[in-house]
């Protein structure tokens, strides 16, 4: 076989060019900011009066860590099933118009978990219009959504595009000799799909549950309005309801420590090191499309159902919504003002994000071990926060700083805070698929390293760090609670819009903001899915 998959799990299995000073310092800089947030909890836990920290074995905490816990694992393993699925129907199948259902199968991302949630309770929920329509048949009450299997459901409805996306990249990136070759030696079609295919995409489809388990663990939109209790709204109840923040802290820190064990155990399953290079040019054609045969139309409608339930449902809701509320008289606003700032904060959150990713990727593959683990650890605890937590850390920080607080660059820097992984993990994967001989071949030619970092190097990650400006652009768009805290007085989005009209009750009000969220959104989606090439046929 003319192309070799060097697979290496150990630190030490090759040799990496050493990291630049500068580099580490600035991956440091950056690492010390995501860790001001847990430093905040720390201090705030601290101040807790030694005998209220029966806090943490209290019935309730131990419920709200079962709610919390169990959630992000429902949610994590149907959105992994859901985009897997998807990823491979768009492409490796010959689903009809397979090209026009890999857009669709992405466009759920663009919904905020706090619009889709209020959009299917309109339809679904109390006195909602599925409730209306089946009362003639005698049904008067339909099953409660604020329960774990009503949170979960519509969860991984919004969540899966995270799995499908860097699953539908990482088969169109995959060199079809390797399973070619495993059909050659009589292994079956599924024989090869498991131990084949995925093996190869496990690092990709890994890193999407991982993004959408401690989405999970950190949203608060969606559980709020579902009511489900869970550790971000009890942290929410106990700063704006009882104004405890040192118990607001000690929440924290619980889920803080709930989301460590998941990343760690998510490092453990993937292996940290493993790379995926290949040592030679390898193949671009297309791998052979599967023929669904009999499947083929239950294949479509399952694709159909899924499409209907997370995007033209939500999308049709909000715009009956609309319609609704210009019919009651509710006025037009195009709230133009809020575009603007959505558009604004988001774009530079999302240069700031991948310019700060940019070094931690580069110290999480090519570092010492202690430096590495460090970054790939330290860059995930922002994340893993309620936008909430990470909001009051920097008001605790800024309060006696003027020029600092509630303006713009906090709010990046929140966001740089809390959307990092979103970046690094593109950059990462694509300096471990870098074979670092390439870079070693320059130097021994007499290149410089600059030359060597501009021509080899930069090309290699020039993609995936515009699919993270993608998704941090996306994410800091729909983001709510550091938003509301930390934007200047005066200054909106479209996401507090939204949610100062769905909170209240005032879903019609709340519709035109959302549907413009909505539109606006679709920008960088239509980037992203274009960046990871989930558009491009084959």
């Amino acid at each position: 076989m003319s192309v070799a998959l060097d697979v290496a799990r150990r630190a030490d299995a090759h040799r990496h060019p050493a990291v630049p000073v500068g580099v580490a310092v600035a991956a440091l800089l950056v690492l010390g900011l995501v860790a001001l947030p847990p430093v905040y909890l720390v201090i705030r836990g601290l101040a807790l009066d030694p005998e209220r920290w029966d806090l943490v074995l209290r019935r309730r905490s131990l419920d709200l860590a079962w709610n919390t816990l169990a959630l992000a694992a429902v949610v994590t393993a149907g959105a992994t099933v859901l985009g897997l699925a998807a990823a491979w129907l768009a492409v490796r199948t010959d689903l009809p118009a397979r090209r026009l259902w890999a857009t669709l199968f992405a466009l759920p991302l663009v919904f905020p978990s706090y619009v889709g949630t209020f959009a299917i309770l309109a339809f679904a929920g109390p006195r909602g219009i599925l409730q209306r329509w089946l009362e003639p048949l005698g049904v008067e009450r339909l099953p409660d959504l604020a329960s774990l299997p009503g949170a979960a459901l519509v969860l991984t409805l919004f969540t899966y595009p995270y799995v499908y996306l860097v699953a539908a990249a990482g088969l169109r990136g995959l060199d079809p000799s390797w399973e070619e070759a495993a059909r050659t030696l009589g292994r079956g079609r599924w024989e090869t799909f498991r131990r084949v295919t995925l093996p190869l995409l496990r690092p990709s489809v890994s890193g999407g549950a991982l993004l959408v388990a401690l989405y999970v663990l950190h949203d608060f939109g969606a559980v709020s309005l579902l009511r489900y209790p869970t550790f971000t709204q009890a942290i929410f109840l106990a700063y704006r309801g009882t104004i405890d923040r040192a118990a607001a802290a000690v929440l924290s820190l619980l889920l803080l420590a709930m989301a460590v064990l998941v990343v760690v155990a998510e490092r453990r399953a993937r292996g940290r090191r493993a790379r995926y290079h290949r040592a030679g040019r390898g193949t671009d054609r297309p791998p052979r499309l599967v023929l669904l045969g009999r499947w083929r139309w239950p294949a479509l409608a399952a694709s159909g159902a899924l499409v209907a339930l997370a995007l033209a449902l939500p999308a049709g809701m909000l715009v009956h919504l609309l319609l609704r509320g210009l019919a009651e008289g509710v006025p037009l606003n195009l709230t133009l003002g809020a575009v603007g700032g959505s558009a604004l904060v988001a774009s530079l959150g999302a240069v700031a994000t991948v310019l700060a990713a940019l070094p931690v990727a580069v110290v999480a593959v090519r570092g010492g071990p202690r430096l590495a683990r460090m970054a790939d650890g330290v860059a995930w605890l922002g994340y893993a926060l309620p936008g909430l937590v990470v909001a009051l850390a920097f008001v605790f920080l800024t309060a006696r700083l003027p020029p600092l607080y509630q303006s713009l660059p906090l709010v990046v820097a929140a966001y740089v805070v809390l959307f990092l992984p979103q970046a690094v993990e593109p950059l990462r994967g694509a300096l471990l698929r870098l074979d670092p001989r390439l870079e070693e071949a320059g130097r021994t030619l007499g290149r410089t390293r600059g030359q060597v970092l501009r021509r080899v190097v930069v090309p290699a990650v020039l993609r995936p760090a515009l699919a993270g400006a993608a998704l941090v652009c996306l994410t800091a768009m729909k983001e709510l609670p550091a938003t509301m805290l930390l934007r200047p007085t005066g200054f909106e989005t479209l996401a507090t819009r939204v949610w100062t009209s769905a909170s209240a009750g005032l879903y019609s009000r709340a519709a035109v903001p959302a549907l413009l969220l909505v539109v606006v959104a679709c920008v960088p989606l239509w980037a992203l899915a274009g960046r990871l090439g989930v558009r491009e046929g084959g």
